[in-house]
Order: structure tokens, then C-alpha cells, then sequence
């Protein structure tokens, strides 16, 4: 098997086109959850502590070298909402999947082999003798 056939059967499985989605949909994903926190949540977070804006919250600088906590502080922020709404997305993905699946009809028995089928009909033929 060629190297160029190996790839496109890796490329084509199931689970790497569905991460393929998944990270461009993070991806777009980001800047609303950016615009979020650092809009909307952030200022109602700093409000209720008095007034505190996280993203200007630093160490002194100390040569010049400013530590930004704050930053830090928003960035675990967005993280954390980031990964609830994910988490509710995957919920509701698979709640709804469930919900599918019983309302699927049972499937028709599949039909017995026919070697079985012969033998039934030769086993009936000597019943009847």
C-alpha cells in the first residue's frame, strides 16, 4: 500500500473529519466568546468587586518588565466559558441523538441463510414421510 493511499484512508475516517470541524468551529467560535467576557461578563465581574477592570491589573514594573495578571485572570475566564459551552453543545448533540435513536423503528429480523433454509424444508419433507 502505497504511502498516498495510507494518508487518504487516515484523512477519510470518521473521527478526523469530525476533529477537522470541531477545530475550525473553535476556532470561530473564539472571538465571540472573547467579545463575551471581555464586554459583558468582565465588567459585571469588576463592577461587583468594586469596580475592578482585570485587564489592567499588574505587578509594578520592576525594570521596565510589566506582569499583566489581569490578562491572565481573563484569559482563564473565557477558557472556562469556552468549555461550558462546548459542554453544553456536546449535551445537547447527544441528548438529541438519544431522542433519534428511539424513535427509530426496530429493524425487520434479517432473513435466516439459506443453507438453513434447506435444511428446514428437508427436515419438514421427513416430518411429512
Amino acid at each position: 500500500m502505497s504511502m498516498m493511499q495510507e494518508f487518504k484512508e487516515f484523512a477519510m475516517k470518521g473521527n478526523v473529519v469530525d476533529l477537522a470541524v470541531g477545530v475550525i468551529m473553535g476556532a470561530a467560535f473564539t472571538p465571540i466568546v472573547t467579545t463575551l467576557v471581555d464586554n459583558m461578563i468582565m465588567p459585571i465581574i469588576g463592577y461587583a468587586l468594586a469596580g475592578i477592570d482585570f485587564s489592567t491589573l499588574m505587578v509594578s514594573p520592576v525594570k521596565g518588565v510589566e506582569i499583566k495578571y489581569g490578562m491572565f485572570i481573563n484569559a482563564i475566564i473565557k477558557f472556562l466559558l469556552t468549555a461550558f459551552a462546548v459542554f453544553l453543545l456536546v449535551k445537547g448533540i447527544n441528548g438529541a441523538k438519544k431522542r433519534f435513536e428511539k424513535e427509530k423503528p426496530a429493524a425487520a429480523p434479517a432473513a435466516p441463510p439459506q443453507s438453513e433454509v434447506y435444511l428446514r424444508e428437508i427436515r419438514d419433507a421427513l416430518a411429512k414421510r
